[in-house]
Formats: structure tokens, sequence, C-alpha cells
């Protein structure tokens, strides 16, 4: 196994510290280190065949080794990347971002493979698809969480299952009750977090929405444009016609925040929605429909529910949180394209939450890495 130079060692030598422990074996501690600095490197294709040439080995058995039968926990590692970003990006105005992305993939053997609707591809592929949970504050951005989803043809197929290494205790969960998961073990480790949002995928589950009111955790999640809400009262309105009863008076053009072209402008507008309120604590939060529409053709628009304190809610803080989605797309381009998350060949259930799992270290490792390079670089010289 080859060693070679990493861009930040002592960054590395942080994680690998923690991540240490959760190696019995000296062997399997190395391998999985030097497959984080494959996957970090400048290796053309991060898969099995040249992620073992990259290391020096004469064929992927070592690394099909560590991804299926090696043992470790990868639900540790992911504990230990959580606390991590935790300790580098952590914020009270921190938002925690969902969203799903899919992998294409041959054959029906890999584990929640079938025909589906995937947002990478477009249209309906043979894929499978990863549920995320993102962080992101003012100092950053990096994913603290995955799971895979299983159609109900895998879940309804247990002889199916278990030759793809999935545990019996593995039943069909929609993709919000997947991000519920996800929120759950983040939220009750302490994170700091200010809201949490999605696209309409999570934001149009009221299941999710619920729980997260019982929490008391605010958020702004993209909903359908027919979701029913309360607006004057008690009865349910459609979300455009909400928008399309508001005044032309109260719409706004604002930046959801810049991206690869520039700030982003849209024109928005906000109304509070009609909540049974019966303590004088549920009279302190309220609901809101968030709209945004582009600026050159008003018929494109999106909507987004909101449940926050009344004290913290403004248009700006609202437009804030939306635009926060976009950091996870960028986050999957970057995890993708510089760090092998979409480049493995694994086909089990176990494999694939390994390489998963370490590939989205290494998408934390040069985000940190990258920010302390940011740092370094606008730092002020002491003076002599």
């Amino acid at each position: 196994m080859v060693c070679c130079d990493f861009p930040d060692s002592r960054c590395f030598d942080t994680i690998a510290s923690r991540l240490g422990p959760l190696f019995l074996r000296s062997e399997t501690r190395m391998r999985a280190m030097a497959y984080i600095k494959g996957l970090l490197s400048q290796c053309e294709r991060k898969n099995g065949w040249q992620l073992a040439e990259w290391l020096g080995d004469a064929t992927p058995d070592g690394v099909q080794y560590l991804l299926e039968r090696a043992r470790w926990d990868p639900e540790a590692v992911r504990d230990v990347l959580r606390q991590w970003i935790t300790e580098y990006l952590g914020s009270p105005d921190g938002v925690l971002i969902l969203d799903e992305t899919g992998f294409i993939k041959k054959g029906q053997h890999s584990a929640g493979v079938q025909r589906q609707y995937s947002g990478t591809a477009g249209r309906v592929e043979n894929s499978q698809i990863g549920v995320f949970l993102c962080y992101a504050s003012s100092q950053g951005s990096a994913f603290i969480d995955r799971e895979l989803y299983l159609p109900k043809a895998w879940t309804q197929d247990r002889e199916r299952c278990r030759k793809a290494g999935i545990p019996d205790e593995a039943g069909f969960a929609s993709k919000p009750e997947l991000a519920r998961r996800m929120l759950e073990r983040a939220l009750d480790k302490g994170m700091p977090v200010g809201w949490v949002t999605g696209d309409s995928v999570y934001g149009g589950n009221r299941s999710l929405r619920f729980w997260l009111e019982e929490r008391e955790q605010p958020f702004v999640l993209a909903v359908p444009c027919n979701e029913p809400l309360w607006w004057q009262g008690p009865e349910y309105t459609r979300a455009d016609t909400i928008a399309d009863a508001l005044s032309p008076d109260i719409w706004r053009r604002l930046s959801a925040g810049s991206g690869s072209k520039g700030e982003r402008w849209y024109d928005w507008a906000m109304t509070p929605l009609w909540r049974l309120q019966l303590s004088k604590e549920e009279r302190h939060w309220g609901h809101y429909l968030l709209i945004r529409h582009s600026c050159a053709d008003p018929t494109d628009r999106a909507f987004y529910v909101a449940f926050a304190p009344r004290d913290q809610v403004s248009l700006d803080a609202l437009i804030r949180v939306a635009g926060q989605r976009w950091p996870i797309e960028q986050g999957f381009q970057t995890a993708k394209g510089e760090c092998g998350l979409d480049q493995y060949e694994v086909r089990r259930w176990p494999g694939w939450y390994r390489h998963i799992t370490l590939a989205l270290l290494a998408h934390a490792l040069l985000v940190v890495m990258r920010q302390t390079a940011q740092q370094k670089k606008h730092a002020i010289p002491e003076s002599g």
C-alpha cells in the first residue's frame, strides 16, 4: 500500500485519531485511512480497481474487503463525522438541509435498485436513491448523514433483501421517514440548529412538519402548489390560490444568495397562516407561507411553509433559509466530482453505507481544508 502526501496532514491526522478506535485491526484502520486519501486523490475514477492501483495493490481484493467484510461500523464513523462538522461549522444559525440524489446502476441486484425517478438523470432510470442530510452555516456546509431508500418491491421480497445484505429489520420507509430519522439523530445529539429546510418531497409531508412543530424546531420547507393550508381561518386553501389573492404591493425583489452565476434574484412575498393556538406558548409561534417567483416569468413559482417564533420571522430571514437549499446541490456536485461519491461498484447494503460514509467524510475534509486555506489567505499578518 502506497503512502502519499496529504495536502493538510494536521487536518487529516485529527480525524484519523478520532476514527482509529473504531477499527479493531490495524490493517483495516490503515486501509480505511488510505481509502479516504484515495477518494481525495487525483485518481481518475474512484472505483475499486483504480483505487486499488492508486494504493499500490495488484487487485481490488483489499478495497472490497474493507467495504464488504471487514469489522467496523459505518454508523459509528457517521457519528464521528457529525461531531467533527459540529465543531468546525457549528453555529446557532445553522441550517439542516434535506435532499436526495440518484446513483445510476445497471442490473437488478444492487440494494434498492429499480427503475425510479432520479433527479440526477432528470428522468426515470435504473438507479439507487440516497436521502442525505447536510449542515450549512456561515462557516460552510457539509453532509452529516445518509440513508438508502428501499422501494416496496424490495422490502416485500425478503429473500432478495437477504441476498443484497439488507437486514431483516429494514422495512419500508418513505423518504420523509428516512429524513426524520436523520433529523432526530442530529437534533438529539445537540447540533446547533436554527432551521430545517428541504424540497417539497419533505415539506409536502404533513407528518414530518408536525413532528418538527412538536419539537419546536423552526423550518422553511417547500410545498407543492396545491398544498392545502389554513389561511384566514380553519378552512383549507391551496397555496397557489393564496398567492393569487395577495396584493401586488407586498412583493419584493430580493436575492436568495449568490450562486455560480452571481446573485439569485427573485420576487418574494410572505403571508401569515392561520393556526389554532390555545396557550400563551403556542401564540409565540406562527405559520407562514413564503412565495417565490421568477423575475422574468411570474407563473414560475415556488411555495414554502415556514414555522418559527414570531419574533424571529421576517421576509429576509425566511428567504435566507429557503436559499440554503442550494448548498446541498453544490455539495452533491463536489462529492461526486471530487470525492467519488457515485463511483462505487458495491452491490450490497453494507458496502453502500461504508463507501458513502467514507466519501462523505472525504468531502467534509475537503470542506474544512478549503475553509482553513481561505482563513490563512485572508489572515492579517502580525505587525513586526
